[in-house]
C-alpha cells in the first residue's frame, strides 16, 4: 500500500511515423500478434481470447524491461479496425500506461501512424520508470519504430534477421 503523501504523475508523448505500405496491412502490424514480425524482441503471451484473433477486451502478457519490474499485463482497450484505431492499457505493480495508435492512409502506398503513451505512476518507483521510459522511447521520436517497419514492409524481415 502506498502512504498517504505519495502522489502519482504522469507523463505523456506522441510522435507521428510515415510507413510505406497500405493502411490495411501497416495497421495490422499493430496487433499483439502481428507485431513480432517487425520487433525481434516482441514476444506476448495470449491469455484471452483462446483463438488469439484480436479484439477489444485482449488480454496478454509480455516479459518487462525495466528494473523492478518482471511482466507487463495488457488489455486491448479499443479494437477498430475500420477506423484503424487500437489503444492498449498496460499495467505493473509500480505504473500504467496507455498507448494509443492511429493509422492514417496518406496514399494507396503510404500510411501515417500517431502513436500517443501516456504514463502514470502507481508508486515513487513508478514515477521514476515512467520518466526514464518515455525518455528513453522518444529519443528518436519513434524513428526506430518506423525504421523497422519500414524494412519489414520492403523485405519481409525484422532489421535483427536481416
Amino acid at each position: 500500500m502506498t502512504d498517504a503523501t505519495f502522489k502519482a504523475e504522469r507523463v505523456f508523448r506522441s510522435a507521428s511515423i510515415v510507413l510505406h505500405g497500405p493502411i490495411d496491412t501497416v495497421f495490422l502490424l499493430f496487433g499483439p500478434v502481428e507485431e513480432e514480425k517487425w520487433e525481434d524482441d516482441w514476444t506476448p503471451t495470449i491469455l484471452y481470447p483462446p483463438s488469439k484473433e484480436v479484439e477489444e477486451g485482449m488480454v496478454f502478457t509480455t516479459q518487462a524491461h525495466t528494473r523492478g519490474e518482471t511482466r507487463f499485463a495488457w488489455i486491448v482497450s479499443k479494437y477498430q479496425p475500420d477506423n484503424h484505431l487500437v489503444e492498449y492499457i498496460v499495467s505493473t505493480e509500480n505504473r500504467c500506461w496507455v498507448i494509443h495508435i492511429q493509422c492514417i492512409a496518406m496514399s494507396a502506398i503510404q500510411t501515417q501512424a500517431l502513436i500517443k503513451y501516456t504514463f502514470t505512476g502507481l508508486t515513487p518507483l513508478g514515477n521514476e520508470i515512467n520518466k526514464q521510459s518515455i525518455e528513453k522511447m522518444y529519443e528518436r521520436n519513434l524513428a526506430d519504430w518506423e525504421e523497422a517497419i519500414n524494412y519489414y514492409l520492403s523485405t519481409g524481415k525484422t532489421l535483427k534477421a536481416g
